[in-house]
């Protein structure tokens, strides 16, 4: 089996990608100058995946299943893989978000032998009632670690302020009650679901070599017959839940998140459409905008105030965030400009300077080993393309932009949460 070689010209750079025969994505990004390698190996299986198609079966898990599975992988019968990463120097994680979950390494030295552990931990599950239960006290206290953060809970809180249904409005970690739930069947019947290698994607950045990954591969991955996985997601309205939210934790000064929830889809957007929303967001919300210097003139908002785009199956949403004194009369500003933007659109200059701007982001990212490796692994997950979104930029009009507002920030379909303190 061999690479097919990817490159582009404005980016400068190229990388390697193979379905391997395994069916495993083989993608190796490698990175002159650069002496540390970064790897991650993702399976597009995430909190929202609580209900789903296993071949011709529906299947319903507890809430935080994926979050619980991310820490039992770990554990084999030969030991804990952190163990094993510690010999090689190797420093090792994992995260679970909504949609995926990633394990990674990064490492100077000892690259084969960390690979290794990386294919050999996602390989050999081990779940036992007694390992199990034992994660359930570790993964509580981390999940009340979660509900004493101000921060997570401002945006749960938001998430649960804008969607009726969708479990996006669902801790990532579950609660206490659900874990409880869990038991060693239910975590192998996840495993065999979606941690299969048809539904799995590996990317190495950094200071890697195609031939030695694929030797690594070829040598430890162990072939997977493909399975049929479907994720059921419940109906969404589009109007939001509420329009406010609020709850009283120990802050100086009040957090805020501001959604704009949007149509759901059962589609991920594509990278026109991402690409004419960052444009969107920056130009009218950027450090460079009138807006947010208004804001910052009177005082409403700091340095720690800015914009996402929430998307995935079934969920859409632009997300504001910040600090203040007044959380309700940023949001009411907000919603005013956001008024006026839908009667004017956005305007020529502004347009073309925010264009620059997200596209300097976009080649500044391509320095950073995590971030290729994360952009890789969405991608193939999603259907977009890395090199693709680069050049998509270059042909973005004025009137995608003003068309792709339409469908965005509706000043009436919004939720304001607020974490502030007594």
């Amino acid at each position: 089996m061999e690479f097919t070689k990817i490159e582009n010209k404005r980016v400068g750079e190229h990388y390697f990608r193979m379905k391997h025969k395994s069916g495993l994505t083989v993608i190796v990004y490698p990175k002159k100058g650069f002496n540390s390698t970064y790897a991650s190996m993702g399976t597009k299986f995430g909190s929202i995946y609580s209900q789903f198609m296993f071949n011709g079966k529906k299947v319903k898990v507890p809430d935080g299943t994926a979050h619980y599975l991310e820490h039992k992988l770990f554990e084999s019968e030969d030991g804990d893989a952190f163990s094993k990463y510690a010999k090689t120097g190797a420093s090792a994680n994992a995260f679970t978000s909504f949609d995926m979950t990633c394990y990674l390494f990064s490492c100077t030295d000892n690259f084969r032998q960390s690979l290794e552990i990386l294919i050999d931990l996602m390989q050999t599950p081990y779940f036992t009632k007694e390992t199990v239960a034992k994660e359930q006290g570790i993964i509580g206290q981390e999940i009340k670690m979660y509900d004493d953060s101000p921060d997570w809970r401002v945006m749960m809180n938001l998430f649960q302020g804008l969607y009726h249904n969708h479990p996006l409005n669902i801790d990532i970690a579950g609660s206490v009650e659900t874990i409880a739930e869990i038991t060693p069947e239910i975590l192998y019947e996840c495993y065999n679901s979606y941690y299969n290698l048809n539904n799995m994607v590996l990317t190495v950045v950094g200071a890697a070599d195609p031939a030695e990954v694929l030797s690594i591969v070829d040598e430890k991955i162990k072939p997977s017959a493909d399975v049929q996985t479907s994720l059921i997601l419940p109906e969404e309205p589009y109007k939001v839940v509420r329009g406010y939210t609020e709850q009283i934790m120990p802050v100086a000064v009040p957090l805020f998140d501001i959604g704009f929830k949007e149509d759901s889809t059962d589609k991920y957007a594509t990278d026109k459409e991402l690409i004419c929303t960052s444009i969107l967001l920056n130009a009218f919300l950027g450090e460079s905008s009138a807006l947010y210097r208004r804001l910052l003139d009177k005082k409403l908002i700091n340095a720690s105030f800015g914009h996402e785009y929430a998307e995935g199956l079934g969920y859409r949403s632009v997300i504001l965030s910040g600090e203040s004194r007044d959380p309700a009369a940023v949001s009411e500003i907000i919603s005013e400009a956001v008024r006026e933007l839908h009667r004017n659109g956005l305007s020529r200059e502004d347009f073309e300077s925010s264009k620059r701007v997200v596209y300097g982001k976009m080649i500044g990212g391509f320095d950073h080993k995590q971030s290729i490796a994360s952009e890789l692994i969405s991608g193939e997950f999603t259907g977009r393309s890395i090199y693709d979104a680069v050049d998509a930029v270059a042909d973005i009009t004025i009137g995608d932009v003003n068309e792709r507002l339409e469908k965005q920030l509706d000043a009436d379909n919004c939720c304001l949460s607020v974490v502030k303190g007594e």
